[in-house]
């Protein structure tokens, strides 16, 4: 299969790994893969059909991609807007040293503008209020049970995640095999019946798309800004009500634990790019938090 080719080439730096790094649920995840030779690898379901994808960096410049699939083209069109080529960060201006320094560092890091809201919405909703190594556990488990094989010559084990129907039509005994509970599962089904109209959020401004997203049964504002920073593009998507955020806030902002209340107090001079803000702490390795304390459970909904 001849792949489809493109180049995209940006005034500002762009750095692909740390763009592209919360597309990946963890190592192993079916539907994303970063070779040994530096490429990142993804199989998503665009409107016009399926697409497998490899983006490589070339230059701190230059992206260059080649895609598979009757998704390709369309794929290969939005890549630019995908990868936020367009963003304007002229008035992001913090003032937080560390903030200041990390974004002097990595002035390669953008946003992700998928479009693709049902594809964030999964796995956004398997990481609700469990811990992530069993959310992402969960993730593979379906995927690799109801996905399908990736177009393209895809590296071995990229899959395709399920579409809306076969996400609806999952069994209640398969997720709860999967370890994801009722009410999980409850709201990605719900989603599913309205996946087209889910998809039509892509088109509005962000905050009104974490607006409609926010009037699903299920969906609130934490999920609503892990597909934001995902699907829109949204700068601004900070994840209030994350069991770790404010606290890594606190302690690497302000030397000591902060709730979530004081977090968004703190970060508002900083919209709307709050979420810029946090990524940039995440990658310039300033973003830390004392190892002590409870730890989130890791919840197991299969053994009885």
């Amino acid at each position: 299969m001849v792949p489809s080719l493109r180049s995209v080439t940006t005034e500002r730096p762009i750095d692909l790994a740390s763009t592209l790094a919360p597309l990946s649920r963890g190592s192993g995840d079916p539907c994303h893969q970063v070779t040994r030779d530096g490429a990142h690898w993804h199989a998503s379901r665009m409107p016009s059909g399926s697409v497998t994808y490899r983006l490589t960096q070339a230059d701190r410049h230059t992206i260059d991609a080649r895609a598979w699939g009757p998704g390709a083209p369309e794929f290969l069109d939005r890549l630019d807007h995908m990868l936020c080529l367009d963003e304007d960060v002229s008035d992001f201006a913090p003032e937080h040293p560390k903030i200041v320094d990390a974004h002097r560092r990595f002035p390669g890091l953008r946003m992700l503008r998928t479009g693709l809201v049902f594809e964030a919405l999964v796995p956004a909703v398997l990481e609700q209020k469990v811990h992530t190594v069993s959310a992402r556990a969960s993730w593979r488990k379906l995927v690799r049970q109801f996905g399908s094989s990736a177009p393209g010559p895809a590296p071995v084990g990229l899959l395709l995640p399920p579409d809306a129907d076969t996400w609806r039509k999952i069994p209640s005994w398969t997720w709860h095999r999967a370890n994801v509970g009722p009410q999980r599962a409850q709201t990605i089904v719900r989603a599913a019946r309205v996946a087209d109209a889910l998809e039509r959020a892509a088109a509005e401004s962000p905050a009104e798309a974490a607006r409609r997203l926010r009037t699903l049964p299920g969906i609130g504002v934490w999920t609503a800004a892990e597909i934001g920073q995902r699907a829109f593009g949204d700068a601004d998507a900070l994840s209030v009500g994350d069991y770790h955020l404010s606290a890594i806030v606190g302690w690497t902002l302000l030397g000591e634990p902060i709730d979530d209340n004081a977090m968004v107090e703190y970060l508002e001079p900083l919209r709307p790019h709050r979420y810029r803000a946090v990524r940039l702490l995440e990658i310039s390795g300033y973003a830390h938090k004392p190892k002590f304390g409870p730890r989130t459970p890791l919840t197991d909904h299969t053994w009885h």
